[in-house]
């Protein structure tokens, strides 16, 4: 079967023929009819990702399909099953091993690409925003790097909760698709200046970070006072340097949020969080932005549009072609 694969370290990933996989104990085997991609996937290639993972190995995090067959002692969802599934890796081929735990039955009426894109960043934001910052109706959300896949559905759960969103977005486009998500206002902080924004706002609550580095230090100076600060990830490339004493003057919260570790300690969360995101899903509250679909064999074009967040919202992958 075909592959998109990390063959070697410090070589471009390639489209490969490799074996069949086959799903062992608590595992399905799922035949992928779309993978998304994240920036997550650009840290496993340069080796900078939390999870390390020694070449070769088949990228892509997230999937939709069906299940075609069970691991030894697997319970289910059984074969023919529709599901999307957090896979950690492997994703972007035309058949994947997953843990069943992973999988989410998924309604006939949602499309294959809507369903790929869903998993990391609606689960993500809803995780982030009610378990860990615990955003209240009224407060002030700011959403750092609201134009890509994660930072958009932030938007729009945030909006959903009753908060008052401010998206911070670069480009006229990313702009627009954040007013869309449901922002109160929206700036370019290549242009705008950040803490005066906030400050003229009344200050934030809330910091939803997908960004990190200087960004984050100049929401930061525009904290209410217990101001939640969520690190979601550094696109930027670095993380934010956090000054403590800071943190203490005005007892705020540095909260990390790794979703996917919460299938390995609390997976009822991940799917709990996951049932609500599709509720608001039906409802037409919550909604995938795509901005391009290719097919596999074009996945590493995918991977440059992220690379020069050229991407408006998600990347899909298509597959079979």
């Amino acid at each position: 079967m075909r592959a998109f694969q990390l063959t070697r370290s410090g070589q471009p990933p390639e489209l490969a023929e490799i074996g069949e996989v086959e799903p062992g104990p608590g595992q399905v085997r799922v035949a992928v009819a779309a993978a998304a991609l994240n920036f997550a996937d650009l840290l496993r290639i340069d080796g900078r990702y939390q999870e390390r993972e020694d070449p070769p190995f088949t990228l892509g995090m997230e999937l939709s399909g069906t299940v075609t067959a069970l691991g030894p002692g697997t319970a289910g969802p059984p074969p023919g099953t529709r599901v999307m599934a957090f896979a950690g890796s492997g994703a972007l081929a035309e058949a994947a091993v997953v843990p069943a735990a992973a999988c989410v039955p998924i309604p006939d009426a949602m499309p294959w690409d809507d369903a790929a894109a869903f998993p990391i960043a609606s689960g993500t934001s809803h995780l982030a925003l009610t378990r860990r910052a615990r955003l209240a109706r009224g407060e002030t959300l700011a959403v750092l790097g609201a134009g890509g896949g994660v930072g958009l559905t932030a938007v729009e759960i945030g909006a959903h909760l009753g908060a008052r969103v401010i998206a911070f977005a670069r480009g006229a486009d990313k702009a627009q698709a954040a007013c869309a998500a449901g922002a109160t206002a929206v700036h370019d902080p290549e242009t705008d200046d950040i803490t005066a924004v906030l400050k003229a706002a009344g200050g934030v609550d809330v910091i939803y970070d997908a960004v990190g580095g200087a960004l984050t230090t100049a929401a930061l100076r525009a904290t209410r006072p217990e101001a939640r600060l969520l690190l979601i990830g550094f696109a930027a490339g670095a993380p934010p340097d956090l000054r403590a004493n800071h943190l203490l003057v005005k007892n705020t919260d540095v909260i990390g949020m790794y979703w996917g570790g919460y299938l390995r300690f609390a997976p009822q969360v991940l799917a709990d969080s996951l049932a609500d995101c599709l509720s608001m899903y039906a409802g037409g509250t919550l909604r995938p932005h795509i901005s391009h679909r290719l097919p596999l064999s074009r996945a590493a074009e995918g991977l440059d549009l992220l690379r020069t967040r050229a991407a408006t919202g998600k990347v899909v992958v298509t597959i079979p072609d």
